[in-house]
């Protein structure tokens, strides 16, 4: 089968997102300049440089409330941080309550009974007991082709790991079994990892 976006697939669900998959969730926490508190996953996120670290997502939808997109995009807007949240296994009901296109006042630490910490570096809540949790200073908003489409990058100043996740000086994920989400309403979780070395190593 081929088909070109623009004149549709023909298929009772799009299976772009089922193609490009697995995709990272991050999970991510921000306060606007009133002090309210966010949380929300993206599948599309991902780390993109080494030096320094730096993370990206993209928020593809907007909310009547929002200006043309949603919470955290608006909030990051304001105050120039986030944090992204790695997502375990143990906590896939937790973030999926956090998925809601819930009003701007509402409090998902709250909405999906989630314990919060004040972030070290930047003036933001993280999730209390995250296997991994990232600080950043947005360093780019740009706005996508389509309507609502913004991507967010971010340098991370800052990085939260468990101790449990630690072994032999390595971040162990087996330890947390990271979620990753699939298409349609897909979610894999990581329970195994292998190893393979480079040509010359």
């Amino acid at each position: 089968m081929f088909y070109e976006p623009r004149e549709g697939h023909g298929l009772p669900h799009n299976p772009f997102n089922a193609i490009v998959t697995p995709r990272p969730i991050g999970w991510i926490s921000t306060r606007g300049a009133d002090g309210q508190d966010n949380l929300a996953p993206y599948s599309f996120f991902n780390a993109v440089a080494y030096v320094p670290p730096q993370v990206m997502f993209a928020s593809t939808s907007a909310k009547p409330d929002r200006d043309g997109t949603k919470d955290s995009v608006a909030n990051i807007r304001e105050t120039g941080v986030f944090c992204v949240n790695v997502v375990e296994f143990a906590m896939r009901d937790a973030m999926n309550a956090t998925s809601g296109p819930w009003p701007r006042e509402v409090d998902e630490f709250e909405h999906a009974a989630l314990p919060r910490e004040e972030c070290r570096v930047i003036e933001a809540a993280r999730v209390a007991g995250a296997p991994a949790a990232l600080e950043c200073r947005m360093t780019q908003i740009v706005q996508l082709a389509g309507a609502a489409n913004f991507l967010v990058i971010g340098e991370v100043v800052g990085i939260h790991m468990r101790d449990d996740c630690l072994v032999n000086g390595m971040f162990d994920i087996t330890r947390f079994r990271p979620l990753a989400r699939c298409g349609y309403r897909d979610y894999a979780a990581v329970n195994e990892v292998f190893s393979l070395s480079r040509p010359g190593e």
